[in-house]
């Protein structure tokens, strides 16, 4: 968190508006590190997202095997098929 606090250290301003008008300002006097230091969820976030890659990278090895890739074409031909046939 300290070298969040030094890279966004020149961004704030140095004489705050009392009430920022333009949404740049609005942007520039939004208080972040109050926000990343107390939300559960930018802590959390990253644990989360280490600890579903292997979930997802099996879901995707499991969804692009061959056999599942030869059993959803046969689907495909078979929908097909009675789609042209439909009204037969």
């Amino acid at each position: 968190m300290d070298l969040l606090n030094k890279l966004l250290q020149p961004l704030k301003p140095k004489r705050p508006m009392k009430f920022p008008y333009t949404f740049t300002a609005k942007i520039a006097q939004f208080p972040l590190m109050f926000h990343l230091k107390r939300q559960w969820l930018w802590r959390y976030y990253l644990y989360g997202v280490i600890a579903s890659i292997p979930v997802f990278w099996k879901i995707h090895k499991m969804a692009n095997s061959p056999s599942n890739i030869q059993k959803w074409k046969e689907m495909a031909e078979e929908e097909r098929y009675h789609a042209a046939h439909k009204w037969d």
